[in-house]
């Protein structure tokens, strides 16, 4: 049966930051507005926002992007730099390591799922 959310910034976000270990550069604070999870905690949904900064990324999980305003760099382990803006929509796979650099404050929906 599909169940249909509503996905809103309306409330209060969870707040944070990257851990202190992985900031490479700036102070990047983000807020997270889930909209959904699966009753077994391995899927979920929802908006994410940062401020500027750049961080290492390590992901176990699969996620997919639809960015909403903003714009990022995404840097693979191999040093290939992809932009995001406005408008544009990925997929990180597990096992993708590098660094999230938001250039100017990012905000997109997400979908996430955990293997």
């Amino acid at each position: 049966m599909t169940k249909l959310i509503e996905v809103t910034t309306k409330s209060a976000p969870e707040t944070g930051a990257p851990p202190p270990d992985r900031v490479r550069s700036g102070n990047p604070q983000n807020r997270t507005w889930n909209a959904y999870e699966t009753p077994d905690q391995k899927f979920f949904s929802g908006i994410w926002e940062s401020d500027a900064g750049c961080w290492a990324i390590d992901y176990t999980e699969a996620e997919l992007c639809h960015i909403i305003e903003g714009e990022s760099r995404l840097t693979d382990a191999d040093g290939t730099v992809t932009t995001v803006r406005a408008g544009d929509a990925f997929v990180i796979p597990p096992g993708f390591r590098g660094s999230w650099e938001v250039v100017t404050r990012t905000r997109k929906h997400y979908a996430i799922y955990l293997p």
